[in-house]
């Protein structure tokens, strides 16, 4: 069911839909979260349509807020709230708020957003795109628990790496992270079967993937090993090679779907590792609603030997994106660690299903 509403309030959003789900027969609220995303006209569909996938393991009350100052400064002194209510069918297993925010009200979207949570329930804001600086400090992060970015739409995402790295609070997280979670739980199942310690690595990816660069800052962190970045065509990030004394342990994902485990006195393996859509990674991460602290030490550490600095993360020397030097040049030598125990320090979210 939909319902439009022009030059409206919170308050009568609100009416409508309580409305919309007596109309559609769901009269009670089992929603678990509020997801708050913040897009423009541009991409709403395509996040619309990824939280509404996410809902069905997640049911959310979703509320896009879409701001449109408007061009003059006419526009931009008409301050006008136009909504659209989907519930049932049209909204995923949850409820869907468009909120469309004209003139000065889009300056004070948390005013408008505010009345809208579900109350006594987690908040989540994601910004597919055009992230703030300091998501915790955002007005509409001010009111999340957990707050997603996504270096990876940003114009150079190896800076937005470093931003995040500067600005990071407890409860944010970026999808650059996320899209490496089966790759960590590869790697770690790899090295607890191999009890070699591991001497350097090499990660291939495409240039200015900012996910490449991240599995690369948390090897570096978590072996205490140099690591290697390589520039590859892609898609995304293709191969990860270790190297130890017994050999060399490769996973290799040429075509974005399928990857080969090559291991030393084994044989080789095909294992599935194939690209995540948006709403598996945003499905992902609603998952868990903690901080995640193994997030935070790999960017900020990475960030620090990327650099060569201590933050702020903008005072180290540029780095062209993809272009990263060798990524823990300044590392410590490889410590004398067993592979169970790698595993463990560096893979403790990847409980979660991918």
């Amino acid at each position: 069911m939909k319902i439009d509403l022009t030059d409206t309030t919170s308050s009568k959003i609100n009416a409508g839909v309580i409305q919309a789900r007596r109309a559609s027969g769901t009269p009670a609220v089992g929603m678990v979260l509020t997801l708050v995303i913040v897009t423009d006209e541009g991409n709403a569909y395509d996040a619309l349509k990824a939280a509404g996938d996410a809902s069905r393991e997640h049911p959310s009350r979703i509320l896009a807020v879409i701001k449109r100052p408007g061009r003059s400064p006419r526009d931009r002194a008409k301050s006008r709230l136009d909504a659209e209510i989907r519930v049932g069918s049209d909204a995923g297993t949850g409820e869907t708020v468009m909120l469309r925010l004209h003139g000065e009200l889009a300056n004070h979207a948390e005013s408008v957003v505010l009345p809208l949570l579900l109350p006594d329930a987690p908040v989540v804001v994601w910004w597919p795109e055009d992230a703030p600086g300091n998501p915790a400090e955002h007005p509409l992060g001010k009111l999340a628990q957990r707050r997603i970015t996504d270096a990876a739409a940003a114009e150079d995402p190896v800076a937005a790496l470093r931003v995040r790295a500067d600005t990071y609070s407890p409860g944010d997280t970026d999808l650059a992270w996320t899209r490496i979670t089966p790759w960590r739980s590869m790697l770690a199942a790899a090295l607890d079967q191999k009890h070699s310690a591991v001497t350097a690595a090499i990660v291939e990816g495409e240039p200015y993937n900012p996910s490449t660069e991240l599995l690369g800052m948390w090897l570096a962190d978590r072996l205490e090993v140099p690591v290697e970045r390589r520039v590859s065509d892609g898609p995304g990030l293709t191969a990860v090679r270790l190297s130890t004394a017994d050999g060399e342990i490769c996973l290799d994902r040429a075509d974005g779907a399928l990857a080969e485990l090559a291991m030393p006195g084994q044989p080789d393996r095909h294992v599935a590792l194939k690209r995540r859509d948006t709403a598996e990674l945003i499905a992902e991460e609603l998952r868990r609603l903690d901080p995640d602290d193994i997030y935070r030490e790999t960017v900020r550490v990475g960030v620090k030997r990327l650099t060569g600095h201590d933050h702020p993360a903008g005072d180290g020397p540029e780095v062209a994106a993809g272009q990263a030097p060798e990524v823990a040049d300044t590392a410590p030598a490889a410590r004398k660690t067993t592979a169970r125990k790698t595993a463990a320090s560096g893979n403790s979210r990847t409980g979660k299903s991918k």
